[in-house]
């Protein structure tokens, strides 16, 4: 996980709080309708027909830990970006992927000056227009040999993968692994990897899990909540176990799904913690060592194979497996009707707000129990925005909260809301607001998928 970026003042982050607390609320008016459940990315409203995963083996992840332990050792200590442990690494991840059958290719980068690498590993079959991506990132710091951070994340990855291979997998989905390099000097690789795909490449794109630092050695069990229904089905898999989770905060916008999220992909994931520190209530629910932070060897050079908690590089991996699984085999949903809106609407700094409308015309009945919003907001700071969709008869269902801890540019994401008791024809509307001073933006469009 790369450094922490600036982010702003203390003062601005009262604002936003004060914003949140004082404005977001919907009208009265809408009120008892304006926060159905939880909003989910259209591509993941079904996984009933969801194989089951096998167990990964944990002395399998761990044995990628060991190489790439040797790997640093025998180049100097470190596997980071331009440095022959990074490539060392890259080939042997490579290797595997190629035996068990996988077509893999290797982008190359420059950033400083220095070659880098990203490697991706398609598994054949599933519909090519709905592909499921899970990465991790590969490279570590250069001062020492990064097997939480992210060797972790890069093994349960790869054995995941060659765990499809062994099943000989069949999916609905099409499955792609990909290991990012350059991660640690700002996302660098990843952010390649996007900005070069063609835009109908990457709206094939479906969804993409990022798994970073997953063993760590005081674990927490952080899982992220940019797309609700990715989250559920990693909140549900720990449920099932008894573990409880948090939502992930500390690596927001610091790791390779932000590459994926600013352009629209939906994005989920796993987290064990970095360094903050592990709370006495933390500690309470997950054991462990609270005053301590969560790797205490973060970015450091004691990151090795000593530094990594078996029980949750365990767990975390046999996560990976239950995402891929239920999400790459279930079923896929057929495009529907789109009406969309892409006029540019402007967004007053911390003013009143402002809609965008969509007339929907010459359907019968009411709108779908799963109706699809998809929202590209351009903004300086998504956290002051809130979003809700307006019903015709008023009614308003809530998208987006805001929040002082989002710190990202632009909210780009498709929602899911039940509008199954509102007809389908009238005027539609995204009303967006922005509640806290300082930032800019406008709604650049959205659709309705019927």
């Amino acid at each position: 996980m790369k450094l922490s970026a600036p982010r702003r003042t203390a003062a601005a982050a009262v604002i936003a709080l004060a914003g949140l607390l004082g404005t977001a609320a919907p009208s009265a008016g809408a009120a008892s309708a304006a926060a159905p459940a939880a909003p989910s990315n259209s591509a993941w409203t079904s996984t009933a027909q969801a194989l089951a995963a096998p167990d990964i083996p944990l002395a399998n992840v761990k044995a990628h830990l060991t190489q790439f332990q040797s790997i640093a050792t025998a180049n100097g200590g470190n596997r980071a970006h331009g440095r022959p442990g990074y490539k060392a690494s890259i080939d042997y991840v490579k290797a595997k992927l190629d035996a068990a059958g996988f077509t893999t290719t290797v982008q190359q980068f420059t950033s400083g000056g220095a070659i880098g690498y990203n490697l991706t590993a398609d598994w054949p079959g599933g519909d090519p227009n709905q592909v499921l991506m899970a990465g991790a990132h590969l490279d570590s710091v250069t001062t020492g040999a990064g097997i939480n951070d992210n060797g972790s994340g890069s093994a349960g990855v790869l054995e995941t993968a060659l765990a499809v291979s062994r099943a000989q997998l069949q999916t609905t989905k099409h499955l792609r692994f990909a290991w990012w390099g350059a991660e640690e000097l700002g996302l660098i690789g990843s952010r390649y990897y996007v900005n070069n795909l063609p835009a109908a490449e990457r709206a094939k794109i479906s969804g993409y899990l990022n798994f970073d630092m997953i063993g760590s050695p005081n674990p927490g069990y952080f899982v992220y909540d940019d797309n609700a229904a990715l989250e559920a089905v990693f909140k549900s898999y720990f449920s099932g176990l008894g573990v409880p989770t948090e939502i992930e905060t500390e690596g927001d916008g610091r790791s390779d799904h932000a590459s994926f999220k600013n352009v629209g992909i939906a994005v989920g994931g796993l987290f064990t913690g970095a360094g903050r520190t592990k709370t006495a209530a933390q500690a309470q629910k997950w054991g462990g060592t609270s005053g301590q932070a969560f790797d205490r060897c973060y970015h450091s050079s004691c990151d090795t194979t000593a530094n990594i908690n078996d029980t949750a590089l365990d767990r975390n991996s046999d996560a990976i497996a239950h995402a891929i699984w239920t999400l790459g085999t279930g079923a896929t949903n057929p495009p529907g009707d789109v009406y969309e809106n892409a006029a540019d609407v402007a967004i007053p700094d911390n003013g009143p707000a402002v809609t965008s409308t969509v007339t929907v015309s010459g359907r019968t009945g009411n709108a779908p129990a799963a109706l699809p919003v998809a929202v590209d907001v351009k903004h300086t700071w998504r956290g002051d925005v809130v979003a809700d969709l307006v019903a015709p008869d008023g009614t308003a269902y809530r998208l987006k909260n805001s929040s002082s801890n989002d710190s990202a540019d632009n909210v780009i994401d498709t929602f899911t809301v039940d509008a199954s008791s509102e007809p389908a024809n009238g005027d539609w509307k995204l009303r967006v607001q922005d509640v806290a001073s300082q930032d800019t933006g406008y709604i650049d469009s959205w659709k309705l998928t019927f």
